[in-house]
């Protein structure tokens, strides 16, 4: 029935994989151009390169040595980049072309730790884990100073930013060392810090320096006189000090040109200091919800943008006169908890990892927002019918409803709480935007319905979120409730749950309609389905069974997972299952036949996240592996694929005919040597040897094929060879080719030499044929009997026929030796 209608009606045969999601920051350092149009990041043992634009990875740079990369930096100029790798090599890389120009030992004892360059971009210092500072000139190749002495791991270097100057500075600990790289010493050693130095700026004149550290405060330094001119507690530990351009920002509070900077710590807040006075004159407006500490911060001056890190790996970019929000980057999303499609179009997904924010991906521009609001891990995501509206809930025991406007901006409209314990699953539901259920580990459901405040057109965007309050609390299973699904009349409920076993109640007074029993463990989803009256389970058992909502019986079980499937989804119309398990995979099941027709296999871990678009041509899917991986269905597309190559073959195959009619052998054997096919070669073969001058026409035609037509050729003769019915076409070409070419262009085709050691078994053994069949004619005529003329030897003699068959006849190529003419 399903296959007679059109587009989603149709089975389904095979999913390929659209776009991923994947990790391309795991922490360490970030760094922006100069133009701040790209970033780059480390991830692991790749330095990535985004488009700051789109979001959107353009290029991955990896050492050969496949170490993972300690730190890197790119030059002033934005034209040289230069990583170092846990096994103590530095690369040059062009890193627009995405090569590497030039490979050296870093000859440090231990990793490098950080790198800096110069501001005339020819000078690169790195510091190691061995307490060493080198310098290296990245023109002429050579290192020009190893500087010692300090005793421990260098995490700071930094060049002073007039080069006139020649001074290095490093940083070890609480301590601050400056070197001359014309005296080759250590000028002197500030010590100010009670606790790890963290960051290191200068001031555009470079006569003042600015250092953050972990004991909550900020040092000015003069250096000329390199002593300490103020003490700046900023109350909370320090990872990024960056100083602003010494001019007026009346929206940060900066009101005259003095020296002021900009702080990033463990609060999570960016905040602006006047050096001067040390008073916080800006402190950034707290976000919603828990924000992660800050644990990088720098500027791009040019292009006027300052990137900031978080603590759960989001790169947040901000207009740097202003601290507007410009982008928002997700670089890590660890543990992929769950995923949605978003919007009327399902433009947009939003995925809940294990964090306690939320990220919107924009599917077409890769463009991501990040969501606050909840202060625990977000478990478990819906969307309501339209799209625009979807719901979250999370371990901080609440649920929250969020609204995208057309422009893909997502905000907060109401929230709601009462669960004891976390809430770990929640369906909104099918009909209208009414109601949601949720349910919890406190072994209860609540149905929570939507004020029609909440669905007013002329809701305030940016008014507080409204209150919910829960109608109906049921408790419903004995042990955690996994999973909860609405029907498509809003009318039912399914619950499942640790405890084996799945329910359904009747809405909104949730009564007890039937308990569905069977599996072996506990149910980690349940789904209606669109069509029929019909429950799916999916179980850690493994299993996928189908319930009959009318009698609550068993009415099929789908066995193929290798471990416990976490999701199942209906497609087709109901007519198919797509399920994701904990081995990783996807499996398409039909449920009529009750077969797997595909395995999809490209995570690497835990598949938790499922979802279907509303035109059920794509599907999105979300791991343990950090991957969100959007799936499209391909099944219209390989099925007109094929179609198209079945008519290409009747069109070649009709013109191969009317090729062999009109005796173009020439071009009928080329067609059907471009058709990869091996009988339809040997067609051709035995039409021209049907011809009255079939040595001559065979010797031309194949002499005038192209080499690459040629080898294929033989690859067919090694086919048709080990046949004995047609091993006189494959001996008369290799005949052709044995007195035609020469040895040494013989051995320059492709595949010759096994093409030559599987035809030489199979030709002795003919030969071997025609010389039992040899024997047999010669002594039936020294027994004189019944006479026939055959022509093998090409002339006549007399014998009878013999108890030989006769149908196997030997090749006429194949030359007997003389020895055995001799006898005749």
């Amino acid at each position: 029935m399903a296959e007679t209608t059109a587009g989603v009606g149709r089975f389904k045969a095979n999913y390929a994989i659209e776009r991923k999601i994947e990790p391309f920051y795991r922490g360490g350092k970030a760094q922006l151009d100069q133009t701040g149009q790209h970033l780059f990041c480390v991830c692991g043992t790749k330095v990535n390169i985004l488009d700051v634009a789109s979001g959107a990875l353009i290029r991955s740079l990896e050492q050969e040595d496949q170490e993972d990369i300690t730190t890197f930096d790119l030059s002033p100029d934005d034209e040289v980049l230069v990583t170092a790798s846990r096994a103590l090599l530095l690369a040059q890389w062009a890193w627009r072309e995405g090569s590497v120009t030039r490979l050296w030992k870093a000859i440090h004892t231990a990793p490098v730790a950080s790198m800096a360059f110069d501001p005339t971009s020819t000078l690169l210092a790195t510091g190691g884990c061995d307490g060493a500072v080198r310098v290296w000139d990245i023109v002429r190749h050579y290192g020009t100073h190893h500087f010692r002495g300090s005793p421990g791991v260098v995490h700071l270097v930094a060049f002073h930013p007039d080069p006139t100057r020649l001074l290095l500075f490093s940083a070890v600990d609480t301590t601050i060392r400056v070197w001359s790289l014309q005296d080759r010493t250590c000028l002197t050693v500030l010590t100010a810090h009670y606790s790890t130095v963290t960051s290191l700026s200068f001031s555009a004149d470079g006569h003042t320096m600015l250092s953050s550290g972990r004991d909550k405060i900020c040092m000015i330094w003069d250096l000329q006189s390199c002593q300490a001119t103020r003490t700046v507690p900023v109350f909370e530990s320090m990872e990024a000090a960056v100083l602003l351009p010494e001019e007026p920002l009346p929206v940060l509070g900066v009101k005259n040109s003095g020296l002021h900077f900009l702080t990033a710590g463990n609060q999570g807040i960016l905040r602006v200091w006047e050096a001067a006075s040390g008073q916080c004159v800006y402190t950034q407006p707290q976000m919603p919800g828990l924000r992660q500490e800050l644990t990088h911060c720098t500027l791009a001056r040019k292009s006027g943008l300052l990137l900031s890190v978080t603590a759960d790996h989001n790169l947040l970019l901000y207009e740097a006169c202003s601290l507007q929000l410009q982008k928002q980057f997700a670089g890590y999303s660890e543990e992929v908890l769950d995923v949605r499609f978003l919007g009327p179009k399902d433009s947009h997904i939003v995925v809940a990892s294990n964090s306690n924010c939320l990220k919107v991906f924009e599917l077409q521009t890769s463009a991501c927002q990040i969501l606050y609001g909840h202060t625990d891990i977000v478990l478990a995501l819906d969307v309501f019918r339209k799209g625009w509206l979807f719901a979250s809930c999370a371990k901080d025991q609440s649920i929250r409803i969020w609204r995208m406007n057309k422009a893909g901006q997502v905000a907060c409209v109401a929230q709601g709480s009462g669960h004891t314990h976390s809430v770990g699953t929640i369906c909104c539901s099918r009909l209208k935007e009414s109601f949601l259920v949720t349910g919890s580990q406190d072994c209860t459901v609540k149905l929570w319905p939507l004020p029609e405040a909440l669905l007013s057109k002329n809701s305030a965007v940016d008014s507080d979120p409204i209150l919910l309050q829960a109608q109906t609390t049921q408790r419903c299973h004995d042990k955690d409730i996994n999973s909860v699904a609405i029907s498509p009349n809003d009318k039912l409920l399914a619950t499942s749950s640790q405890d084996r076993t799945a329910k359904l109640w009747a809405l909104p007074q949730c009564q007890l309609l039937g308990v569905f029993s069977g599996h072996q463990r506990g149910l980690w989803n349940v789904q209606f389905s669109p069509m029929d009256q019909v429950l799916a389970t999916a179980s850690a058992d493994g299993t996928i069974k189908l319930w009959a909502l009318q009698d609550f019986s068993c009415l099929k079980t789908f066995e193929g997972h290798d471990a416990s499937v976490l999701k199942v989804a209906f497609v087709s119309r109901g007519s198919q299952l797509l399920s994701s398990g904990s081995d990783g995979l996807l499996k398409l099941w039909t449920i009529k036949s009750n077969e797997c027709v595909r395995t999809l296999d490209a995570h690497e871990d835990k598949v938790w996240g499922l979802h279907c678009s509303k035109l059920d041509d794509h599907a999105v899917t979300g791991g343990s592996d950090s991957r969100v991986i959007l799936w499209k269905d391909v099944t219209e597309a390989e099925q007109a694929e094929e179609q198209a190559k079945r008519e290409e073959q009747v069109i070649k195959q009709q013109e191969l005919d009317n090729l062999l009619h009109e005796k173009q052998y020439l071009r009928a054997l080329g067609l059907a040597i471009s058709l990869d096919r091996p009988h339809t070669v040997l067609t051709v073969i035995q039409a021209i040897q049907r011809d009255p001058e079939a040595c001559e026409k065979l010797e031309a035609t194949v002499l005038q094929l192209r080499q690459d037509q040629k080898e294929a050729l033989l690859r067919f003769c090694v086919t048709w060879n080990t046949n004995s019915r047609h091993c006189h076409e494959a001996q008369a070409v290799l005949s052709v080719f044995l007195r035609n070419e020469a040895p040494e262009e013989l051995l320059a085709y492709e595949g010759v030499r096994p093409a030559l050691e599987a035809l030489l078994p199979y030709t002795e053994r003919h030969f071997q044929r025609l010389i039992a069949l040899f024997y047999c004619v010669n002594l039936d005529l020294s027994c004189g009997a019944n006479l026939f003329t055959p022509k093998i030897l090409g002339n006549p003699w007399p014998t009878r026929i013999s108890t030989v068959e006769t149908h196997a006849h030997p090749c006429p190529q194949l030359e007997i030796p003389r020895a055995l003419s001799s006898t005749q």
